[in-house]
C-alpha cells in the first residue's frame, strides 16, 4: 500500500508544501480539543497507560486562528464537489464555524453524534454528544451515496423508512473501548467513519485526515478501498500507527458491509405531467373517500404510479394547498 501522502508535519504548512489544489475528494477529520486535551486523564480518574505519548494540544487563545489557517487549507485542497466532514466538541465550535464560514464552503448538515455515555457530572448536564459539520465545495459534482447503506423501499419491523433513518441529522453510534490495547488519546469509532466514508466518496476517491491521531480514518478508507492520506503531528503516534496501517488490507471490510436491497421504482426522477399528478389527486380523493388513511393512500400511489413514498407525498401535500386555496 503506498504510504507518500502520510507526513510526520504540521498539517498547515504540510498542505502547502506536499498536497496540490483540487485533489482530494472527502476530507473527515477531528482537530485537537483545544482544552488541555493532555491533561483530562488528571481531571476524569482515566487509565492512560495503553494511550500513546506525544498527544499536541493547541493553546486556547491561539485556537481561533490556527482553525482559520487550516481550514483555508481544507478548502484549497479539496476538489470542487469534495466534501469535508468535522468533528467538534462544542467549546471551540464557534471557531469552527467562523472559519467555515469565510471559505466559500457549502454547509449541507450540522450533525449531531450522540454516543453511549459521557464524563459523569454533578453540577451541570452530562456531555455525550459531539458536532459533525459537514459541508461541500462548489463547482463539481458532489458525491451523496443515498442508497449506499439501505434500499428505497427497505422498512424496519413497525414499517418506517430504514434509508430516512439511517439518514436523519442524528447520530447514535457507540465509542469504541479497546481495553489493553495501544490507542490514541482521542479515537472515532470504526463504524462512524464507515458511515461518512460510504454516503461522500467511491472507490479509489482520495479521503483525507489533516489529524491523523489514531489513523482511525486511514484504515476504515484503506480497507474500503479508497486511497487516503494525511497528517499527524506527534513523532510517536506517527511512527506507531504508521506501521499499524501497513498491516491493513484494501477492501478487507467491503465483505463486512451491508447490502442494501433496492426495490425499482419504475418512474423515480421522471417530472411529473399535469396529466400525471391529476389523475393522482383524484386516485387520492377516491382511496381516503374510501377509507384508507393518508399515509395508507400514499402507499397505495406509490405502487400504482411507480414513484417514490416522498415525491407522491409532496405532489399530494402542494394540491391539498392549492385545493384549500380555492
Amino acid at each position: 500500500m503506498p504510504l507518500e501522502l502520510f507526513f510526520n508535519e504540521d498539517c498547515i504548512e504540510g498542505c502547502k508544501r506536499h498536497i496540490p489544489d483540487g485533489s482530494v475528494d472527502l476530507i473527515i477529520t477531528d482537530p485537537p480539543y483545544g482544552i488541555s486535551g493532555d491533561t483530562l486523564h488528571k481531571h476524569y480518574n482515566r487509565k492512560e497507560e495503553f494511550v500513546i505519548d506525544g498527544y499536541i494540544e493547541v493553546p486556547q487563545e491561539d485556537y481561533a486562528e490556527f482553525t482559520r489557517n487550516w481550514v483555508r487549507q481544507a478548502e484549497r485542497i479539496l476538489r470542487p464537489g469534495g466534501s469535508i466532514y468535522v468533528v467538534s466538541g462544542y467549546t471551540h465550535l464557534i471557531h469552527v464555524l467562523n472559519s467555515l464560514a469565510e471559505t466559500s464552503l457549502r454547509e449541507v448538515n450540522h450533525l449531531i453524534w450522540k454516543y453511549n455515555f459521557g464524563v459523569f457530572t454533578q453540577k451541570k448536564f452530562v456531555s455525550s454528544h459531539y458536532h459533525i459539520l459537514y459541508y461541500t465545495k462548489p463547482g463539481g459534482t458532489v458525491t451523496f451515496n443515498t442508497y449506499s447503506r439501505y434500499g428505497n423501499a427497505e422498512k424496519t419491523e413497525d414499517n418506517r423508512s430504514l434509508n430516512y433513518q439511517d439518514r436523519e441529522d442524528v447520530w447514535f453510534i457507540n465509542k469504541e473501548y479497546k481495553p489493553g490495547q495501544a490507542k490514541n488519546k482521542n479515537e472515532l469509532p470504526k463504524e462512524l467513519l464507515i458511515k461518512m466514508i460510504q454516503y461522500s466518496s467511491n472507490e479509489e476517491d482520495l479521503v483525507f485526515d489533516l489529524f491523523l491521531g489514531s489513523f482511525s480514518t486511514a484504515k476504515v478508507a484503506i480497507a474500503l478501498n479508497r486511497q487516503s492520506g494525511g497528517f499527524e503531528l506527534s513523532k510517536s503516534a506517527f511512527r506507531h500507527q504508521l506501521n499499524e496501517i501497513k498491516k491493513v488490507n484494501p477492501g478487507s471490510l467491503l465483505k463486512e458491509l451491508r447490502v442494501p436491497n433496492h426495490a425499482a421504482i419504475e418512474r423515480q426522477g421522471k417530472l411529473w405531467t399535469e396529466d400525471e399528478r391529476g389523475h393522482v389527486w383524484n386516485r387520492y380523493q377516491d382511496l381516503r373517500s374510501a377509507g384508507a388513511t393518508k399515509k395508507g393512500a400514499i402507499e397505495i400511489l406509490c405502487e400504482e404510479f411507480g414513484r417514490g413514498r416522498f415525491a407522491v407525498a409532496k405532489v399530494i401535500s402542494n394540491l391539498e394547498a392549492t385545493s384549500k386555496e380555492d
